[in-house]
């Protein structure tokens, strides 16, 4: 049973995590490195997406750096409502509540923090294909994905480089997969950076 609900994991079951505060993916900050890569990115002006949002500590370290232009999904009301309550009189941040695979747009960055672990990994293709339709040309996507496999049955579900590799290498250039260095300390050694770059297609 457990198996065959993580092939569907919809708005209710993500908004029962919020309600039993059992969101173990949340860090309670944001991610040092993502943090570390976005305070060299130059256009304070880029379109920035941050699908599965969560708490989304991202979006408040971004406003500090001067970002100007932030979209926010998630598909779990309580966590969007907790975010339009916080970002109440913020207007360079756009807040969503849909499913991240219905969602039109045109961005220059996605920000994956726990987004592609969450889902089920039968998803993953389509992920790869709907970030690839979502980002302007050059677009790329930055973030961190698990560089380990779970004793438990997911979400977050792992994986390792090779997989990733394979998945992407068709939609993306891969400018760097490799192990984080400054992950937070319980998941030092578990994770990659990525830094994936959308390829013209003919």
């Amino acid at each position: 049973m457990e198996q065959d609900q993580n092939k569907h994991l919809d708005a209710n079951y993500w908004n029962n995590r919020w309600e039993q505060g059992t969101s173990g993916w949340d860090i309670g900050y944001a991610s040092p490195a993502i943090v570390e890569y976005m305070q060299q990115y130059p256009d304070k002006d880029a379109a920035i997406l941050i699908p599965g949002c969560g708490n989304a500590y991202e979006a408040k370290a971004l406003l500090d750096m001067g970002f100007s232009n932030i979209t926010l999904i998630d598909i779990a009301p309580l966590a969007v409502e907790q975010l339009r309550s916080r970002y109440s009189n913020e207007p360079r941040i756009n807040i969503l509540h849909q499913d991240f695979f219905t969602l039109n747009g045109q961005f220059d960055l996605i920000i994956e923090q726990t987004f592609f672990c969450a889902l089920n990994p039968e998803l993953r293709p389509d992920y790869i294909t709907k970030t690839y339709s979502l980002l302007a040309p050059g677009g790329r996507i930055i973030g961190l994905l698990f560089d380990t496999e779970f004793e438990k049955q997911g979400p977050p579900f792992g994986g390792f480089k090779p997989e990733y590799d394979a998945l992407f290498a068709p939609y993306y250039m891969v400018h760097t997969m490799e192990r984080c260095t400054n992950s937070i300390p319980p998941r030092a050694g578990t994770e990659l950076f990525i830094n994936l770059q959308k390829k013209t297609h003919e």
